[in-house]
C-alpha cells in the first residue's frame, strides 16, 4: 500500500537501504585488508627504522589533534632523534597554531625540532615554523603574513530585497554583534579591533620570543605582508635556505645522529578514508541546526 501511495518515497527508501548495505560490506573489506596490511608492523610508525621523524602541517589549520598526536608519538619513541616539522600551510584558527605551538615548544627540550617550509607557510604557519629549533625555506616560499584577520558577510541589503526581517532576543547588548543581517555600531567596532589587536601581540610576542628576536624588530615586521624564503633569511625570519632534505641533514647534525638517515613519517589513520567517504555519502542527511550555522565568522593567524 505505501508504495502505491507514496511510490517516490517507496523508491529512495530502497535506494537508501542498498546504499546502507553497500556501505557496509565496503567498510567491512576495507577494515579486512587494513588488518592482513598491517602484519608485522608493533608500532605507530610506518617504518620502525626510522631515526628522523616528519610531521606534516597541510593546508589549513583547522584543527591541532592529528599534528599533535604525531609530534608526542615521535617525541616518546626512542628510535627518533630529531623530529622534522612539514609546513606547506597559508595558516588558520589562531587556537590551533598556538597549540601546536605550545606543543613544539615542550618537545624541543627534549628533541632537536627543525622546521621545513614548502610552498607557503605563512601566518598560522609561520607561528608553527618559529616554535622550533630552526627554519629551513626554498627562495620562493611565501611566508610571514604575520597578522590576524577577523571578517564576516554583511547580508542586509540582499535580506531587505528578499523581504527578510531579522527578529532578535538577546541576553546581552552584545551578544548579537557582528549579525549579518545589520550594520555593526561604532562600540562594537572597537570591541572587535581591541580583540584582533590584543590576539596580534600574542602572536607578535611569542614569534619574537622563540626567534630570540627583540619584539619591536619583530613587530615591525608583522604588519601582515608577505615575504619569499630569500628575503626572510635577510630579515632574520628564517634560518636556512633548503628543501626538506636540507632540514633531515641539519636535523641529524644537531641530533649527532651516527649513520644514516632515515626519515620517516607516522602511520596514516586507516579509518580517515572511511570516516570521509562516510561524510560525503550522508552529509545532508541531518540538517538540525543547519540554519544557526550558516553566518559564522572567520578569525585566524593568516
Amino acid at each position: 500500500m505505501f508504495s502505491r501511495r507514496h511510490p517516490f518515497l517507496f523508491f529512495m527508501t530502497i535506494i537508501a537501504g542498498c546504499m546502507t548495505l553497500a556501505f557496509i560490506g565496503f567498510v567491512g573489506l576495507l577494515s579486512l585488508s587494513s588488518n592482513m596490511l598491517d602484519t608485522g608492523f608493533s608500532d605507530s610508525l610506518g617504518n620502525k627504522k626510522g631515526n628522523i621523524g616528519i610531521v606534516e602541517v597541510i593546508g589549513p589549520i583547522m584543527s591541532s589533534k592529528k599534528i599533535i598526536e604525531d609530534i608526542k608519538t615521535f617525541r616518546d619513541d626512542d628510535d627518533i632523534k630529531a623530529i622534522i616539522v612539514r609546513i606547506d600551510s597559508p595558516g588558520g584558527g589562531i587556537g590551533p597554531s598556538q597549540e601546536i605551538y605550545r606543543e613544539l615548544i615542550k618537545t624541543r627540550s627534549q628533541k632537536q625540532v627543525i622546521a621545513s617550509m614548502g610552498s607557503v607557510a605563512a601566518s598560522g604557519g609561520y607561528y608553527i615554523a618559529v616554535a622550533t629549533q630552526g627554519i629551513v625555506a626554498n627562495p620562493g616560499t611565501i611566508t610571514g603574513s604575520i597578522g590576524v584577520i577577523m571578517e564576516y558577510a554583511n547580508l542586509m541589503e540582499i535580506a531587505k530585497k528578499i523581504g527578510i526581517s531579522p527578529v532578535v532576543i538577546k541576553s546581552g547588548e552584545f551578544k548579537d554583534m557582528g549579525s549579518p543581517l545589520r550594520e555593526l555600531k561604532d562600540n562594537e567596532k572597537k570591541i572587535f579591533q581591541d580583540l584582533v589587536d590584543e590576539l596580534h601581540l600574542q602572536f607578535v610576542s611569542d614569534a619574537a620570543k622563540a626567534r630570540n628576536m627583540v619584539f619591536d624588530n619583530m613587530a615591525k615586521l608583522a604588519d601582515g605582508r608577505v615575504y619569499t624564503g630569500q628575503r626572510a633569511l635577510k630579515l632574520k625570519l628564517i634560518d636556512r635556505l633548503g628543501n626538506l632534505d636540507d632540514a633531515v641533514q641539519w636535523a641529524g647534525e644537531l641530533a649527532q645522529v651516527q649513520g644514516k638517515l632515515v626519515p620517516v613519517y607516522p602511520r596514516e589513520d586507516k579509518m580517515t578514508f572511511i570516516r570521509k567517504l562516510a561524510e560525503t555519502l550522508f552529509k545532508d542527511i541531518n540538517i538540525s541546526g543547519a540554519i544557526s550555522d550558516n553566518f559564522k565568522y572567520v578569525i585566524g593567524a593568516r
